[in-house]
């Protein structure tokens, strides 16, 4: 009973082993030590106990000691600097070593420059011909003096708000993308300077073809006419309203251009922007005025306001009669105050490296 009640124990399984491998019999029960084995042991590599690395080529380096030299010479004067960022600008539209306008640009100045110039050949043609009819409709008198300056189409569609889109793109905002604000800020220029010559080079621009062939006009009539000094006592008034006209419509768009160069890092939104103030606030003005006989919007647009302040200051007849002159003068300081004022600020904000 003894013998019987005795549980067997099983018989053992033949294992073979190896030098190299370790091998089991197909009868062999899976328990789970065998592949344990197999899974963390390895025959090959175990036995080396360090890392394999890629050797690097670069096995030196070097050190650089940068040491800046403070200068302590003389520094130019004041007006001096300024007048090497005003030539800067103007005198890249001209020459090379300066400020790279773009070709475009420069062609179509010269492009609106000869076309500004329509009124002074059909005045010099009316001299050579002797035609009294061709003289009075393009020789100077009070309303062309107005139309050289202040006209709509197509000086003031076509060529003077196209101008000042070209030119204030990127005075601006190219620093602030390229960092060249740093290098201006980094140099004893205040920010009132850079501002300042920044605006007058813009200016300075226009006024070329503005004002500049303005004066070509009256003094073409002088010269091809004979016109003595009572004609020029009698219309030289009108020669420097019309000058002052023209001179507000400078300052006016080269406020709002810049004002939007300064709050940009490209030159596509100040330009396209300035298009879209002048011309878009025209376009609305004149709907509404025909649609519901309400001019108070031209109050919102640059040119008409312009327009107001110049009839008046030359004296042609008005075209817009529901209010006063002088509402279009406040809302032209208005304007120019609020683009003066972003300017400034976003200029005061620009930090002396890229952004």
């Amino acid at each position: 009973m003894d013998g019987e009640d005795e549980i067997q124990a099983p018989a053992p399984i033949p294992i073979e082993l190896g030098e190299q491998e370790i091998s089991y019999d197909a009868e062999a029960p899976v328990k789970g030590k065998g592949r344990m084995d197999a899974a963390w042991g390895s025959s090959q590599g175990d036995e080396v106990n360090t890392a394999q690395v890629a050797p690097s080529k670069d096995t030196t380096g070097f050190i650089f000691e940068q040491v800046y030299q403070p200068w302590n010479g003389t520094l130019n004067p004041r007006w001096m600097r300024n007048w090497a960022i005003l030539r800067h600008h103007v005198a890249g539209i001209f020459r090379k070593g300066h400020r790279p306008w773009s070709i475009p640009t420069r062609l179509f100045l010269v492009v609106v420059f000869i076309a500004s110039l329509a009124d002074v050949g059909l005045t010099l043609l009316s001299a050579l011909i002797g035609s009294a009819e061709l003289h009075s409709m393009w020789g100077v008198n009070r309303d062309n003096l107005y139309a050289h300056v202040l006209g709509f189409f197509p000086r003031n569609v076509l060529y003077f708000p196209i101008v000042a889109a070209l030119l204030v793109g990127g005075v601006i905002s190219e620093d602030r993308l390229h960092g060249t604000s740093a290098l201006y800020f980094s140099r004893p220029i205040n920010r009132f300077d850079y501002v300042m010559m920044k605006y007058i080079s813009v200016a300075l621009i226009q006024a070329m073809i503005v004002l500049l062939t303005l004066c070509l006009y009256y003094f073409s009539e002088i010269i091809s006419m004979g016109r003595g000094w009572a004609w020029i006592i009698d219309t030289f008034p009108l020669f420097l309203a019309a000058f002052v006209g023209g001179t507000l419509l400078i300052i006016t768009y080269t406020s709002i251009g810049l004002g939007l160069s300064s709050v940009s890092k490209g030159k596509f939104f100040p330009g396209i922007g300035l298009i879209a103030i002048v011309l878009g606030s025209k376009t609305l003005a004149i709907i509404v005025s025909q649609l519901f006989d309400r001019e108070i919007l031209y109050l919102l647009s640059p040119y008409d306001c312009l327009a107001h302040v110049g009839q008046a200051i030359i004296g042609t007849e008005p075209t817009y009669n529901q209010y006063s002159w002088t509402w279009s003068l406040a809302s032209l300081v208005a304007m120019n105050a609020l683009s003066l004022y972003v300017l400034s600020s976003r200029v005061s904000s620009m930090e002396v490296t890229r952004e």
